[in-house]
């Protein structure tokens, strides 16, 4: 009998570690398990009815990663960011102890989602984007792990339109509103539930293969690059209704606001093209903001 080839995920009640479980279910090459810190949770509950396995640990207890990865062959990961900054319980010291804990065990493969520096790539203009920064030290942290690994770099998901209600009613259709961004800015943007588990799928098949020279190189994950005025547009053909674009105010917090003004300056965080030819190569199918908007905001929001 051929042994399960697990794949730890983490984050697997969120957007992104949902969307990886699902896909990994639906494949059937590779057997989710999902790695939460209440094994008891009603969300942990559904994941249990559906046949995934649910281990209970904490990325701040190594120990208890050890035990929870072991027999894995390859991990899933990410780190939510949160605040107040609290040193020894921040995503630096979380992504070290998965990478750490996976090492270990020896888990053949790592897949990180992460972002750029901000302070890095601004020159210092903005220092207070924990929220990448911390992001990208774990990244350089997995690279000199030796762990066999692949990094995706996430832009804007396109899913905030309901996560973080960016797209509002109006008395005559809609409106997006994003804090600080110009109309004429343009911004990158992710499929997350499309576009992710597709890509971690593609990197899962692949990692084997040394010709395909997959570990430690990065993946930006990019659906489309448009403004949020264009992306108001496109909505509005879609739903048939008028879809306006508002620049909002700051949101008063420091750290979400010099994210904002760093990514209108630099219109969005990847110049990659669209599809990634190194994720197309690998056998990716990507999705588009077009079928997105038919598949996901028609099903949400349209009359």
């Amino acid at each position: 009998m051929t042994s399960a080839r697990i794949v730890s995920v983490f984050g697997a009640t969120g957007l992104q570690g949902s969307a990886v479980v699902d896909a990994l279910l639906k494949e059937g090459t590779f057997t989710p398990r999902t790695i939460t810190r209440d094994s008891h949770s009603e969300a942990s509950q559904k994941l249990k009815a559906r046949g995934v396995q649910v281990v209970q640990a904490d990325s701040l207890d190594k120990a208890s990663l050890v035990s929870a990865l072991n027999g894995s062959e390859a991990v899933f990961a990410l780190t939510v960011p949160h605040f107040p900054h609290e040193e020894g319980k921040d995503e630096i010291t979380q992504g070290r102890n998965m990478i750490d804990a996976a090492k270990e065990v020896g888990v053949k493969f790592f897949i990180w989602t992460s972002l750029p520096s901000i302070k890095r790539v601004s020159g210092g203009k903005y220092q207070t984007c924990i929220q990448n920064d911390h992001k990208e030290i774990v990244a350089e942290y997995l690279k000199t792990s030796g762990l066999p690994h692949a990094v995706l770099l996430l832009p804007a998901f396109l899913e905030n339109y309901w996560k973080f209600g960016s797209l509002k009613k109006t008395d005559t259709g809609y409106n997006v509103a994003v804090p600080q961004y110009p109309a004429t800015s343009l911004q990158t943007f992710v499929w997350i539930e499309r576009d992710l588990p597709a890509a971690t799928l593609a990197l899962l098949k692949n990692y084997t293969d040394t010709s395909k020279e997959i570990n430690g190189k990065e993946y930006p994950l990019v659906t489309g690059r448009m403004t949020y005025a264009e992306l108001a547009a496109k909505t509005a053909k879609v739903l048939g209704v008028e879809v306006t674009y508002t620049t909002a105010p700051p949101t008063g917090f420091t750290p979400i606001d010099d994210m904002w003004a760093f990514l209108a300056e630099h219109n969005g965080y990847f110049t990659t093209p669209i599809p990634n030819p190194d994720l197309v190569a690998l056998g990716m199918k990507f999705g588009t903001v077009d079928e997105f908007l038919e598949v996901e905001v028609k099903a949400r929001y349209g009359q």
